[in-house]
This record gives structure tokens, sequence and C-alpha cells, in this order.
């Protein structure tokens, strides 16, 4: 999630899960294929259930057809194009919040149950290792409000949008609802008349039949299921021209399109801000899609950042604030987005570098400097590690609560991790490595120990014993160059 947010190419191997990670649930699902059905999961420590063993995920096309209504079930078809990478009796798909009524596997019927919030699926032949196998599920997807989460379908004053950080893409289609299997996405969305679909990545065709339209759009790059993003609405689309040629499509509710294109017309230029500091846009378009709803949050969904309406025009907001969440958004493009996290405590690299941009764009622009910001944030930084746990070690969310992931410590506080580095290596090796990070691992997944890896390897030492505190520790260790920080004590817990 983004601000107050939830915010040499890789071979198909590096897209897959961890060695630790692929044991774990193979021997799960080994032991699943001679039991009764069962919910699985990839091993995620924040999710122990999210995500599913034994195949990775090439491709999804997805088709919804909405009625006009946002409070009915859309009629939908996912389509799941997968290699296997062990032998299964049966496949598990991530599904709740639906109704299914049929399932195919390589075109024939395959028998399906509900168990949890899994969709266990058993083909009529075995599926061997290494097998190409394609997935068929007619279902509904329904957008009434889940009250066991937030998230999935966000109902706005015209239609329909997506947040399906950090996991409830399974609430809307059946998926791999993981981020270390990301796959390309063909979205296929059928309206009314009258009615503006917009989903990730470019437009690939417009249907007319009777009195619906369907518009059909791809991604160029693979994407993680939570970065999945439909706009259904009285939308108008407002599109520009950025750096290198870069389209840019902006999807705006047609009555503010006017009050919001001051605000629009700044993204071109926050590119070109982003790719001096890190290097090339990742992806074939950006926008922001600017939802008339009330999230508490705005979300960097891949190509089609989820803001808030309300952020742009609300005048106790001043500009440069409102700039720098803009920039929030859009450093997640590359942090995030196209480097995904390989498991969820992987969050901070998502979360603190969209801050760490979203603080130096304020510096630069509004002489709100990056020190002063830090130096509260290490103030504060026990208390945060007490509270939501270690920057790289979250605390695990209460049930129903996902968004408890999301804490002040992996967005300021993980900040603060990488102002400690470039304290620690030098400003010169801190953007060799910035640059490095998103250019080795773009389109591809990376974690932890990847980037302590790789800042090792830029700054010619071994950095583990400079990262274990700073990542993992109760503590916050003392910052470099700046022996006058210190961090206020927690709050002594009261007796019961």
């Amino acid at each position: 999630m983004p601000h107050r947010s939830r915010t040499a190419r890789p071979s198909r191997t590096s897209r897959r899960l961890t060695p630790a990670l692929l044991a774990s649930a193979v021997s799960v699902c080994l032991v699943a294929a001679s039991a009764p059905a069962a919910p699985l999961g990839v091993g995620d420590r924040l999710f122990p259930y999210l995500g599913n063993p034994g195949y990775d995920v090439a491709s999804y096309d997805l088709s919804f057809t909405y009625g006009g209504s946002n409070s009915e079930p859309l009629k939908a078809v996912t389509t799941i194009d997968a290699w296997t990478t062990t032998a299964l009796d049966t496949v598990n798909l991530d599904f709740t919040h639906g109704e299914v009524e049929s399932v195919t596997v390589g075109g024939v019927p395959a028998a399906f149950t509900s168990v949890d919030e899994d969709l266990v699926i058993t083909p009529e032949d075995r599926l061997g290792a290494g097998e190409w196998t394609r997935i068929t599920v007619r279902h509904t997807s329904d957008p009434t409000p889940d009250p066991d989460r937030d998230g999935g379908w966000v109902r706005t004053t015209d239609g329909l949008a997506m947040a399906n950080q950090a996991d409830v893409a399974h609430t809307v289609f059946p998926c791999n609802d993981h981020p270390s299997d990301k796959a390309l996405f063909t979205i296929r969305v059928t309206t009314p008349n009258g009615y503006t679909a917009v989903a990730n990545g470019l437009p690939a065709g417009v249907d007319r039949e009777g009195d619906t339209l369907t518009r059909t759009y791809r991604t160029r790059h693979p994407m993680a299921t939570e970065l999945a993003q439909v706009s259904i609405g009285r939308s108008t689309v407002l599109r520009r021209t950025g750096p290198h040629d870069l389209p840019i499509r902006d999807v705006v509710p047609t009555q503010y399109r006017d009050q919001l294109e001051p605000w629009l017309e700044k993204t071109p230029a926050q590119i070109s801000w982003m790719e001096d500091k890190v290097g090339p846009y990742p992806f074939e378009t950006y926008g922001l899609l600017m939802a008339d709803a009330s999230t508490g949050f705005e979300l960097e969904t891949q190509t089609l950042s989820l803001f808030e309406r309300g952020l742009f025009m609300e005048p106790a907001y001043p500009e440069w604030y409102v700039d720098s969440i803009m920039v929030h958004e859009l450093a997640h493009q590359w942090f995030g987005d196209s480097v995904s996290p390989r498991v969820w405590s992987d969050l901070w690299l998502n979360e603190g570098h969209a801050t760490w941009y979203e603080a130096r764009y304020a510096e630069e622009r509004a002489g709100r400097t990056l020190q002063a910001r830090m130096k509260a944030a290490y103030s504060a930084s026990d208390r945060w590690r007490a509270t939501g746990g270690p920057p790289a070690a979250p605390k695990v969310p209460a049930h129903g609560d996902k968004i408890g992931i999301f804490r002040p410590n992996v967005y300021d506080g993980s900040a603060l991790v990488l102002y400690a580095l470039r304290q620690e290596i030098g400003t010169p090796a801190f953007d060799r490595l910035e640059r490095s990070w998103v250019a080795q691992h773009q389109d591809g997944v990376a974690g932890t120990r990847d980037f302590i890896d790789l800042a090792s390897s830029i700054a010619g030492r071994d950095l583990d014993g400079f990262f274990q505190p700073w990542l993992y520790g109760e503590k916050t260790p003392p910052m470099p160059g700046h022996p006058d920080w210190k961090p206020q004590a927690p709050p002594t817990p009261k007796a019961k």
C-alpha cells in the first residue's frame, strides 16, 4: 500500500518461489495429494495460506461483465496458463467471495470444491511435473464489501475500482495470490454504453455488441496479482506524453476533469525526476486513476496508480504534500511493482524506497529537508519497533486486519534504514546501488537477502553487520554521522 499507503532480466526460475519456500510448499502439496482437500500456502510468514505450491503462472486472462450496478456480482471468466513445478493430483487456487459455476483443466471439465479461501480443483488426469496446463474458471466476482477484510473491489460513486493489496486479489478472481508468482495479464471488461473501463497495460481492442462495449487491455510486463487494476465508471480518459514518448493516460470522474487537470499535468516531470534518480521508467504506460471514493489510502497498482479524488481537492493539504504522495506511488512502479517482494516481510523494500523518494522530492522541490524528517523518524523508531516489529520482520497482522502490516516502521522507519545506509557507504555508492537494484531485478522478485548482497558488492565489503540490527533489531542502532541523535524510549506497558 502506498503512502498513508498500503506504496539483466531474470530467468523464469527467478520468478518462482525461493528454494526454502518451494521445498516446504511441495512437501505440503505431496501430502495433500492423498489427503482430503485442504487450503495450502507457500509458507509466507505473514500470510501462511497465501499463494499455492506446485505451479508457476505464466498468464491470466480475466473477463468481467458489469451490469451497471456496483452492488451486484459481476459475471467473470478467469483463464490461467501455468507450468506445473511438481506432479499434482489437485490444483489449489486462492479464491473466495464469489460463486464458481464450472472449471475446466486443459479444456476438460474438472471437479472442484471450496475449502476456506482455496478453490481446490481435481482434474480428470493427474498433472505431471513440468506440464503446461490451462485452467478456466467461470465464476462471479462480488463487489459488496467483505466484512472480514478491506479492499478487493472498491465501490465508487459511479462504478468500481480495485485495491488488492496485500491479500485480497483472490476476492476478485481465482489466482495464485502471492507476489512471488508474477504473470502477464489480459483483462477484458464488458460494460453498458456510457461507462468507461480501463485496466493495467495498454488498450488491445474494443468490441461493440448491442448496447454493450468490451474493452481489452494487456500488460507487456509481468505483474503480481495484488497490483491488478480495473476501473469502471462514468469517467474521462485524459492522455498526454511522458519522457521518451511514454504514453500517459489518466482516468478521472468526468465532472471533475477541469479541477484535476493541473495535478495531472505534473506527472511527466515527476517521471523525469525519478528517471534521473534510478533509471528508465520500467513499464509501457503510466497514469493516475482518481477514484471518487473514500479509501483512506492511495495504491501503486501497476501502470495505473489509484488515488482518492478528494486528496487533490482538499484545501487543507499543501501542494508540496500532495506532490510528494504522487511521487511516492510513482516510485513504487520501480520499487514494489517492477521489483516485487519475494515474501511480504520484504515490504520494507517497497515502502521504504517509496517513502525515500517522496521525502527527497519534498526536499528538492519544497525545502522539506530529508535530514529533519529522518531525525524525527529516528526519535520515533524504537516506539515503532516495539509496536509493529523491526522493518524487515513486521509483526503478523491480526486476522482480517491485513493493513496491519502497513505500520510506520515500513514507511519512515524503513526510509531511515536507507538513510543510515547512505551515511555508511556514501552517496555515490548508494546511488549506484539504487540504479543497480532496479536494473538487475526488473520484472522479477527480490528480497532482503538480495539487497544486502548487492549493497555489500557495491560497497566492497560485507554489510551484514550493518544491516542485521537496522533491519531486525528490537532497538534502533546508532546513526552513522549523527552520534547526537537519540531515540525516545517506548512507553512502559501498563500493569493489568
